[in-house]
């Protein structure tokens, strides 16, 4: 999995930004009784939780294969990713939102606004590092590709959900800044439970977008048109394949693919030559494509690919080719 050099670096910067400012804003909210603050808080505390268990899923993710998982782990980073989703949800926005009514049915003034003001500065001068950092790993990653496709196409969710984590923490910065702003040049507390309710919304819209990747990322998404056309090209390479007629994959880590070949091989092959030539696709695969972890080859003629996928297509509501 060559992509989580770049996404721990990435987790490690969040983590060390989120953990020091999780604990000034709580010092923050301590002193100064701002609704707002204390939900930034909690946000950061999430956040620092989340970047734990995203490198704990990188670990598990890269496990070898074994009897119980012959197929490897490297869907636990999938896994642990939609646990992060939730748990924005639940608790950075749950929190969120029931301190937001709290200080809005009992408003109570803050307290030493300059003290939110500074820490409010600090953080968002912190958070944009981390944010800096994750976004130059995912333009890297994304290429020519549109932010919301590469977001869509993207096999590793590490380096998304770190990166939208950090852009929710930054939109929560301003929203906690202008409700506590308002709280007090209005002299109307309740715009600070206001804020917290803003900072709520924010919090349940990114948890349910990451949820939304996160899930059909464990259902399992087949790899890229591209990865598939060179697969197929390999294929028709070899001596003994009248033709190759198509691919069935799925990703079951961000570089570890399962690919079925549905291979025709030369009517006059015999076992040992198609086996030959399977070893030969296997060892060329592992060698240009090491993204390829599994290879199933399934010798079959043409016309009964053919009508397996228009099955396939017309099950799926799709338009055919």
């Amino acid at each position: 999995m060559a992509a989580h050099g770049g996404s721990r670096k990435v987790i490690y910067a969040a983590l060390a930004g989120n953990l020091a400012i999780a604990l000034t804003k709580f010092a923050a909210a301590f002193f100064t009784g701002s609704s707002a603050m204390l939900s930034e808080g909690v946000h950061s505390l999430v956040d620092t939780g989340n970047g734990g268990l995203l490198l704990y899923g990188m670990h598990r993710a890269a496990q070898p294969p074994d009897l119980m998982h012959p197929l490897g782990h490297g869907r636990e980073l999938c896994f642990w990713s939609f646990i992060v989703a939730l748990l924005v949800f639940a608790l950075g926005a749950g929190v969120s939102f029931y301190e937001g009514v709290v200080h809005i049915m009992a408003p109570e003034p803050v307290a030493n606004a300059m003290v939110n003001y500074v820490v409010l500065g600090l953080s968002f001068l912190f958070e944009g590092s981390s944010w800096y950092v994750a976004l130059k790993e995912f333009r890297r990653e994304k290429g020519r590709l549109g932010w919301i496709e590469a977001v869509q196409l993207s096999k590793d969710p590490s380096v998304y959900t770190v990166l939208f984590e950090d852009s929710a923490a930054l939109l929560g910065l301003i929203v906690a800044f202008a409700g506590i702003l308002a709280a007090e040049i209005f002299a109307m507390p309740e715009l600070d439970g206001a804020a917290s309710i803003g900072i709520a919304m924010i919090l349940g819209a990114t948890a349910i977008f990451l949820a939304r990747e996160s899930k059909g990322l464990l259902l399992g998404e087949p790899a890229s048109p591209e990865v598939q056309k060179k697969v197929l090209a390999i294929a028709q390479q070899d001596p003994a394949v009248q033709r190759a007629n198509g691919i069935l994959s799925v990703h079951i880590g961000p570089e570890e693919i399962v690919a079925g070949l549905s291979i025709e091989f030369e009517d006059h092959m015999t076992a040992p030559e198609i086996e030959a030539c399977v070893e030969r696709l296997e060892a060329r695969l592992k060698t240009e494509m090491p993204e390829i972890s599994r290879l199933f080859v399934k010798p079959q003629s043409a016309g009964t690919w053919e009508r397996r996928r228009k099955a396939i297509v017309s099950a799926s509501g799709e338009a055919l080719d």
